[in-house]
């Protein structure tokens, strides 16, 4: 059973001591809440039914929502990752073009495009923000983050009577720098590992704020100062849970690497730079999903001391 322990949460308005928290959150638990993120309410509200209407729909419908080269950039129907688990997955989140095909595959009405766009706009401002925060707070002041390709799943959760205690998803550690969960607001069942303890935390909801998760490369980008927190879904009561995972991914034309400014003579790099894509594919093949996979890419003048 998950402990009494709660993750942070940070008021994003607080803007002097922003950076400095941000980090030492990623750096102890590599989770956190924030608050007052410049989302409204209702648009989280109105996206979370929008996602709710798509998941109900046919799975032929569903089914359009591909991607022959990689089926994790498309659906995932039922029974692949679990038998109650199903979701959408918007791949380029930033791009209106994108998102207009995700709209054409879904057959969304006039209403739902409008809210889709404006939540992936309000997202798409948010990492940004967020991203040049953890720079600034890891003494990087000035810097532009440079995310990739980022990539928007609607995730619906059925559970049953029958389903309760179960696991939802199995434990991992997300593969992106980090991710911008809105959780739902009345069905809790995400729980994280205290990295400190190893025990499981439950990241209860709290209405209007969102989690962010830290993801193995996020590890890589800081030179092991961040915690690629595990973390995994249970079912904690018979009811549907909707939520919607921002994976903020590298950019597919370049390598993850340390950054450069975190290296010096007294702290070497970590990690050799790798290709993303290689990555998560490294992942599934080695059953890695709790970033195992890392070790290949450590550096000689690590692994020699």
């Amino acid at each position: 059973m998950a402990n009494t322990k709660q993750v942070p949460i940070i008021d994003i308005q607080d803007l002097e001591t922003l950076p400095e928290k941000m980090v030492k959150a990623c750096e102890e638990l590599g989770c956190f809440r924030v608050m007052n993120h410049g989302i409204p309410m209702p648009l989280m509200s109105e996206m979370k039914e929008v996602a709710l209407s798509l998941l109900d729909l046919p799975l032929e419908v569903k089914m359009r929502n591909s991607n022959p080269e990689e089926p994790s950039k498309g659906y995932t129907p039922p029974n692949l990752a679990s038998p109650f688990f199903d979701s959408l997955s918007l791949y380029d989140m930033a791009s209106p073009e994108a998102v207009g095909d995700f709209c054409d595959q879904m057959n969304a009405s006039p209403h739902q495009r409008e809210i889709i766009s404006k939540y992936t706009s309000a997202l798409s401002d948010l990492v940004k923000f967020l991203g040049s925060k953890m720079m600034e707070g890891l003494g990087l002041s000035g810097g532009l983050f440079q995310e990739g390709i980022n990539q928007l799943k609607m995730n619906k959760y059925s559970y049953g009577p029958e389903t309760v205690g179960l696991t939802g998803a199995i434990m991992h550690s997300d593969a992106g720098f980090f991710t911008i969960l809105q959780d739902d607001e009345n069905v809790n069942g995400l729980e994280v590992v205290d990295n400190l303890t190893g025990q499981l935390i439950s990241v209860d909801p709290v209405p209007g704020t969102l989690v962010i998760n830290v993801g193995d490369a996020g590890k890589v980008w800081s030179n092991g100062r961040f915690c690629n927190v595990k973390h995994q879904v249970k079912c904690y009561k018979a009811t549907t849970r909707i939520t919607m995972a921002l994976f903020v991914l590298p950019s597919k034309d370049n390598k993850v690497r340390v950054l450069p400014e975190l290296v010096d003579s007294e702290r070497p790099p970590l990690y050799v730079p790798f290709d993303f894509e290689h990555y998560r594919k490294l992942r599934s093949s080695t059953g890695s999903p709790t970033g195992e996979a890392l070790e290949f890419f450590r550096s000689k003048q690590e692994l020699v001391k």
